[in-house]
């Protein structure tokens, strides 16, 4: 089996601003293995938050490769590597690979009788109040919009947002901006507002203040949650759990830690990088009954790689075999 790893640059339709800054562009990491004439492929997003680079995640997976090559398996990876987005490209690549050789659809190795269409949520990124209006009322017939905002100061843009999009369901994300203080001042007004759900209010490391947390909106985790290995921790603190692969280190972990998440009675958001259409393609299946899609990533693209995902407006068909899996 060979390996090879290669940096992917794809421009955004626009820039995409969050609490922590703004990107231009969409800097992937594609892994490739070979063996028999079949190809397997993964994507990942290496994330500053998190200590990544691509040089570093690059490095990464080359080294990964070195003790791994000689018996490459999903069983073994997680052994081997710690999760994040070098563990992502090399397991997503894997799935690929076994079901292209056992010639059957990833989802089917996964215990998944089948992979039905579903609806993504479509993300306003952070901007003047006027310019988020205007992006809502632009994707005001989608279902569901996830609004990122910056600060205790930004309830005038959610009102502005749902005010140009009335009738959609609105989720808002943080990315750790807030305080204790302030999540629980805006909670009355968030309601009033429809808001359905709260991504990341406090930073990771202040997830124990939410102990005291008095609104009614539930809260889903992110920064905070990686692994099955933070579930004890959190689950007394939040409502549901947003699973990513870049985070958990590829599909193996995420598919176990959506199922101790259920089990826990937690609600499942299917998250997703900014990236492509070979990066949401396994995310797909995370996606499968999750109360909150959010892999919107190909649409904020300026142009997908190809082939891609096909979306019709916001519901998203599986993967072509031609795609992954």
């Amino acid at each position: 089996m060979e390996l090879t790893a290669v940096r992917e640059v794809f421009p955004l339709a626009s820039a995409f601003r969050i609490s922590r800054g703004a990107k231009t562009e969409a800097v992937v990491v594609r892994v490739s293995l070979t063996v028999d004439g079949q190809l397997g492929q993964g994507e990942a997003t290496p994330y500053a938050r998190y200590g990544e680079t691509v040089e570093g995640v690059l490095a990464e997976i080359a080294q990964i490769w070195q003790s791994f090559a000689a018996n490459p398996s999903r069983e073994r990876l997680a052994d081997i590597a710690p999760p994040g987005a070098a563990r992502n490209a090399i397991d997503c690549a894997l799935w690929d690979l076994d079901a292209k050789r056992a010639g059957v659809r990833a989802w089917t190795l996964a215990g998944i009788d089948r992979l039905d269409p579903v609806k993504t949520a479509y993300t306003i990124s952070l901007d003047t109040k006027d310019a988020m209006a205007e992006a809502a009322k632009a994707a005001a017939r989608r279902p569901l919009l996830k609004l990122k905002i910056g600060s205790g100061d930004d309830l005038d843009k959610i009102a502005a947002v749902r005010m140009a999009a009335p009738r959609t369901r609105l989720v808002i994300d943080a990315n750790e901006a807030l305080d204790l203080d302030t999540l629980n001042r805006l909670a009355p007004d968030l309601v009033q507002l429809g808001v359905k759900m709260i991504e990341q209010p406090l930073p990771a490391s202040e997830d124990a203040a939410l102990a005291d947390y008095r609104g009614q909106i539930p809260l889903c985790a992110d920064e905070s949650l990686h692994t099955r290995a933070e579930l004890d921790r959190l689950s007394p603190l939040y409502h549901a759990v947003n699973i990513k692969l870049d985070k958990t280190g590829g599909l193996t972990e995420a598919l176990a830690l959506r199922s101790d998440a259920r089990a826990r009675g937690m609600m499942i958001m299917a998250g997703c990088m900014v990236a492509t259409s070979l990066s949401i393609a396994p995310a797909m299946l995370i996606a499968q009954g999750a109360e909150v899609v959010d892999l919107d990533g190909p649409l904020l693209l300026a142009k997908d790689r190809e082939p891609g995902l096909t979306y019709l407006g916001s519901m998203i068909s599986p993967p072509s075999p031609q795609i992954w899996g």
